[in-house]
């Protein structure tokens, strides 16, 4: 059985997103951002069907986690946006167009029913019963691989409560936002003992992990 790891991009105040998010700025005013060090990557962008791109000690970085991912577990606003009923989001389809990057079992936790489907090879499941039932049907499918939760922030807060997560990757951007979505809130969280499990470093981002001890 693989890990549950948490992993985002995250400023160096410790927001996931700025202020005032839209449908034209779903990351909020500065958010995009954050997340600048993956845009020019040639794992990044193979995965998005293009060509070209950097090879660094960031793109080592995307190309294992994309090695070792086997279930992707998301918020609706990270797939979507919206928070109502599917018939009236307008962005139902969702952000990633009808080729997802992820390429394996998509978990998208949401509070309103919507019938599972597949784009491309990536299969997406809409999951209304919390996420330690979004965890468990993500680790069933992710078999001997890990599972990304991947955000927004509530989602990796709830994963964190749970006391299921293994693991905290973050991608600390040389950005201060000033404000907007905190990943960790003043409270409502357990406290969590962690230990060290790496650093690696760019000038365009460094790359933490942390094992949360139990």
């Amino acid at each position: 059985m693989g890990l549950i790891a948490i992993d985002i991009s995250v400023s160096v105040d410790g927001y996931v997103a700025g202020p005032n998010a839209s449908h034209d700025e779903p990351l909020g005013k500065g958010g995009e951002r954050l997340h600048e060090w993956i845009f020019g990557l040639d794992a990044w962008r193979a995965r998005h069907g293009l060509e070209g791109g950097e090879r660094s000690v960031d793109n080592n970085v995307v190309e294992e986690a994309l090695a070792r991912w086997g279930a992707v577990v998301m918020g609706r606003k990270m797939w979507s946006g919206g928070s109502g009923p599917w018939g009236d989001d307008p962005n139902a389809g969702g952000w990633w167009g009808d080729d997802p990057p992820f390429r394996v079992p998509v978990f998208v936790l949401t509070h309103h029913a919507r019938e599972p489907e597949v784009k491309a090879s990536t299969p997406i499941e809409f999951v209304t019963e919390g996420i330690e039932v979004a965890l468990g049907r993500a680790r069933a499918a992710a078999g001997s691989r890990d599972v990304l939760v991947a955000g927004g922030a509530s989602v990796a807060q709830q994963a964190l409560a749970t006391g299921l997560a293994d693991e905290l990757h973050l991608h600390v951007a040389p950005v201060l936002l000033g404000g907007g979505v905190p990943l960790f809130p003043g409270d409502g969280l357990p406290p969590a003992r962690l230990e060290h499990g790496g650093v690696i470093e760019s000038p365009a981002v460094t790359h933490v992990r942390y094992r949360v001890v139990r």
